[in-house]
């Protein structure tokens, strides 16, 4: 017998060959019905692969994430089984998982699949789901793989059998489809329930431009119609909320091919809005005991040299700037000439903790491939600071901004989010971290043990850290459930040695500070991305770029007009008259085509009576109140930063 170990300290004992399925059906039919993979010993397998030895089990189902990821990998051989069967010939590259749902690259020879086609490809996935076919996985050896895929003429797979070593090889079948695969996959094709394809496009093979572009079929599955119907809907509501179109339609920012891919120019607009965070973020960061301070755009390589970061994050700098026999680098990360800052007065342990900030701009070098809208830039501004403590004071330190984070989760309406804690891998020390495993093992039990302390929810994830430390990587999600990772917060046990940072401690010796990376708004760019889809471009009226429209019905009015306007500007409100000569009904729809949060209609009867007919953005009308009643009003939800309604 084998003993089963389960998560919640359960232990049961099974015949030695029993598959997690069968583990699943001895404690229940229904749950047996919902199983899709299982998590065995830390890593993912089928649910029908035997168990042959003691073992830690947990059973993944659609709820869990990898349960998901399963589901739709096999959802993948299903549409090329689909695709396999009506375009005789096609070969296949990968077909992974992503992160709503998966796609699969394919050569389809002298074949086109266009947009008109993918309607009979859901049926013939439908249909081929119904035959409820086992996923079979057998290991196979290198010849046998070689052998096999030379005969099809395959030059794609036995591309990829040139990296695999013998004895770690295995091929998947269902149906009439086998496919080399590691797998895992779900038990059977009848669990894929409802079925979607959602995009064509062109990838070139291996992700390289001199290489043949290939054809790439993006789906999406779900284990039944509801869940599709849902998301579909939610499909159809983010594109409305994509912040590229609201960007354009809102006049927050453009780019130019003249100034360069991934450039981003703020545009008046988003300039406010900018200044509005800004603003938040140095109110916040005085109340939390922060200096000011500000650092150039460009540093010499010594410095990069000695931070560490031009071994570790050359791929992602700007080439560098040869001047005066010197190499200088655009500025990627404020770190290093923070250091220098805290360096250039001498510390005792009186000074800390000591905290820098810095809305800092920095440049990256994205590969024009993942660049994307305001996700994926290459000149950022970061709302970046720097704590620099003893070990006695990490814990409330680190404490401190987590609860900076929640503040602000609370400000901006984000209801659902996790820290994902970023961990080392112990074999890649001295290649991707720094070669100090005692201090990993150290500084990664500190900053769990705060989370867990304070109760905060979150994920641990291998291999994720940054070089020199554990850090925690916050995702967020919109109120339409899209997933955003927003900033971080680090732990840095390397550069205070690197640059020789020392404070006297209270035994009147130098000990070196440990240093916390931290950036709760991350940069403008991914946070203004994100709030233009969380508001769906409604943004509360504390940051909305124009907060008051003021629409006079004719011109005769424009004396009155002018006069409510200059109360609001001193008054410290964003307003705007719209002089155009248009009848009131197109005023007040374009207003609210352009999410100004106050409408104030005036015509004589507002004129006459010192009022104004106030309309709020998506509510209609308010009635009529005086000038310095909505002063008021509008000035109190500012100071406050009321959330959009």
């Amino acid at each position: 017998m084998i003993n089963i170990s389960f998560p919640d300290g359960a232990v049961r004992q099974y015949e030695p060959g029993v598959s997690s399925l069968d583990i699943a059906k001895s404690i229940s039919e229904g749950l047996a019905r919902k199983v899709l993979a299982a998590e065995v010993n830390g890593e993912v397998w089928d649910a029908t692969r035997p168990i042959t030895s003691d073992a830690s089990l947990k059973l993944l189902t659609w709820d869990d994430k990898d349960g998901k990821s399963t589901f739709w990998h096999s959802s993948a051989h299903l549409m090329a089984e689909a695709v396999e069967s009506l375009y005789p010939g096609v070969k296949f590259w990968v077909g992974p998982a992503v992160e709503n749902g998966f796609y699969y690259d394919m050569d389809l020879g002298g074949n086109q699949i266009g947009e008109e086609d993918l309607k009979q490809l859901e049926e013939k996935m439908k249909e081929l789901a119904k035959q409820n076919n086992a996923y079979s996985r057998k290991k196979i050896s290198k010849p046998e793989a070689v052998s096999y895929f030379k005969e099809k003429g395959d030059e794609y797979k036995l591309d990829l059998l040139q990296n695999l070593e013998d004895g770690s090889i295995t091929f998947y079948t269902q149906g009439s489809f086998t496919d080399l695969c590691r797998g895992p996959h779900i038990p059977a094709t009848g669990f894929i329930k409802a079925i979607k394809l959602t995009n064509i496009a062109g990838a070139y093979w291996k992700g390289d431009e001199k290489n043949k572009m290939l054809t790439r079929l993006y789906g999406v599955t779900f284990p039944n119609q509801k869940e599709l119907d849902e998301y579909l809907l939610m499909l159809e509501e983010a594109k409305k909320r994509d912040h590229r179109k609201l960007g354009k339609e809102l006049g927050i920012y453009t780019m130019d091919d003249d100034v360069g891919q991934g450039l981003i120019m703020w545009m008046p607009n988003g300039t406010v809005i900018i200044e509005e965070l800004e603003k938040l973020a140095k109110e916040t960061e005085d109340d939390a005991g922060y200096k000011r301070v500000v650092t150039p755009h460009i540093a010499k390589e010594s410095m990069y040299l000695t931070s560490g970061h031009l071994p570790y994050y050359a791929d992602s700098m700007y080439p560098p700037m040869e001047l005066e026999g010197e190499k200088y680098y655009l500025k990627s990360m404020n770190c290093p000439h923070h250091h220098k800052i805290f360096a250039a007065e001498p510390k005792s342990y009186r000074n800390l903790p000591y905290r820098i900030a810095e809305y800092g701009t920095v440049y990256r070098y994205e590969q024009s491939g993942e660049l994307f809208g305001l996700m994926r830039v290459r000149c950022l501004h970061m709302n970046d600071a720097h704590i620099y403590c003893t070990k006695e004071q990490f814990g409330d330190e680190f404490r401190a901004v987590n609860e900076m984070y929640l503040k602000y989760f609370k400000l901006f309406g984000v209801d659902k989010y996790v820290m994902r804690l970023s961990l080392h891998s112990k074999e890649k020390l001295g290649i991707k971290y720094v070669n100090e495993p005692e201090l990993w093992e150290e500084t990664e039990k500190m900053v769990r043990d705060v989370l867990i302390e304070s109760n905060i929810p979150f994920v641990e994830v291998q291999d994720e850290a940054a070089f020199y430390g554990p850090k925690i990587d916050v995702q967020i999600y919109s109120v339409i459930g899209r997933e955003f990772t927003l900033a971080t917060n680090q732990v840095d046990f390397s550069q205070g040695r690197s640059f020789k940072l020392e404070f006297t401690n209270k035994d009147n010796q130098p000990e070196t500070p440990l240093i916390i990376h931290r950036a709760p708004l991350g940069t403008h760019e991914r946070f203004i991305g994100f709030l233009l889809e969380h508001y769906a471009g409604k943004f509360p009226v504390w940051l909305s770029p124009v907060q008051v429209k003021i629409l006079p019905i004719s011109d005769k009015f424009m004396e009155y007009v002018v006069e409510v306007k200059n109360k609001l500007r001193k008054s410290g409100v964003r307003v705007e008259i719209d002089e155009r000569s248009e009848k009131i009904g197109k005023k007040i729809r374009e207003a609210e085509l352009s999410r100004v949060p106050y409408m104030l209609v005036i015509g004589e009867k507002e004129m006459t009576e010192n009022k104004l007919s106030v309309r709020r953005q998506g509510k209609g009308d308010m009635g009529a109140l005086d000038v310095s009643e909505f002063i008021n009003m509008i000035t109190e939800e500012i100071r406050e930063r009321k959330a959009a309604e």
